[in-house]
């Protein structure tokens, strides 16, 4: 790696894997819930919840970002709280680019797993109930691994779209070297600077590289989900 790019270069590849690994698996729990609720219960107001759950995907990525700065600032909000009682901060760290990417890429996971768990037989379900099989047994033991493939395909497209999350991590945590210049950033910083050019186009095909190979792993996913 030290012979393709510069430090800096691979501290930004590196940051930009770390930032997207525990963005998605912090969310992965909640996304699992979130796809089980929607797709095995029925209740006033779900098309609401559903809409509010994949929201992150229509509205700008930007507004996201202030979203999260008004709320999770340190100077007042939850934000203030958490720093104050806590000396939990979200602001200028790369943990609030992993919690901005978390909440962009979070609908890519909710749909996947979704789709896996309606794709699904209900009779198993309700045979294994009939045979005295409780919820969590059930849940363990059949439900999740029928809807293992489409954690996985989430996972990877979750992932994929985390490496390339420009608009909320830059309005949220700024633009911070080594503490929160992902891949992105690192190419918009490129193209700030004089005679960047060449260093920003080889970001962009690591980018480019980098979104084929989980583009191409969450396809390979979604083919073994539908076999």
């Amino acid at each position: 790696m030290t012979d393709l790019l510069t430090p800096d270069e691979a501290e930004a590849l590196l940051l930009s894997l770390r930032v997207s690994f525990v963005a998605v698996f912090a969310a992965l729990p909640f996304a699992v819930a979130a796809a089980l609720w929607l797709s095995r219960t029925r209740f006033p107001g779900k098309v609401v919840i559903d809409g509010l759950i994949h929201l992150p995907l229509i509205l700008p990525p930007v507004a996201v970002g202030f979203l999260l700065l008004v709320l999770l600032g340190t100077r007042g909000g939850l934000g203030g709280w958490l720093y104050q009682s806590f000396g939990i901060r979200f602001v200028f760290s790369w943990t609030g680019a992993a919690l901005a990417s978390a909440l962009i890429t979070f609908p890519f996971q909710v749909r996947a797993i979704r789709l896996a768990l309606e794709g699904a037989d209900p009779g198993l379900d309700a045979a294994a109930e009939t045979l005295g099989a409780g919820w969590w047994d059930r849940l363990v033991n059949l439900t999740l691994p029928l809807a293992f493939p489409g954690i996985v395909a989430g996972l990877i497209t979750a992932f994929a779209a985390s490496l390339g999350e420009f608009g909320a991590i830059i309005t949220f945590v700024s633009n911070i070297p080594g503490e929160t210049r992902t891949l992105p950033l690192a190419i918009y910083s490129a193209l700030q600077s004089p005679g960047g050019e060449a260093e920003a186009a080889r970001l962009s095909l690591i980018s480019i590289l980098l979104a084929l190979l989980f583009m191409t792993l969450a396809e390979l996913a979604q083919r073994r989900m539908k076999r």
